[in-house]
């Protein structure tokens, strides 16, 4: 990804809203079902998304790391999962402030 932590942030809350515009959107579409399908897409999206995030989040940081630059890659590590918690902070705050009901 980049080295900056707050476009990695965004990047991993962007990729979290499509996949659940996809899925909210999935389910209106298609309905609710008991296909053996079903629980083997939700473990491959889990699987895909553990990848993703792993990517975001560590990519960048792992490059630095065996670049040499240890306390460079430690803090853009701890820059983007605090960004990216500040990000969910947000989200549950207007979750719960009923702002998108």
């Amino acid at each position: 990804m980049t080295k900056n932590p707050f476009i990695n942030s965004l990047a991993a809350s962007a990729y979290i809203i499509f996949i659940v515009l996809v899925m909210n959107s999935g389910t209106k579409l298609v309905g609710p079902t008991n296909s053996l399908m079903a629980p083997v897409a939700v473990i491959s999206l889990f699987t895909l998304s553990a990848a993703v995030m792993g990517y975001l989040f560590c990519y960048q940081p792992i490059q630095l790391y065996f670049d040499g630059k240890k306390k460079s890659a430690v803090q853009l590590f701890l820059q983007t999962v605090i960004i990216f918690a500040c990000l969910t902070a947000l989200f549950l705050t207007l979750l719960f402030a009923g702002i998108f009901t």
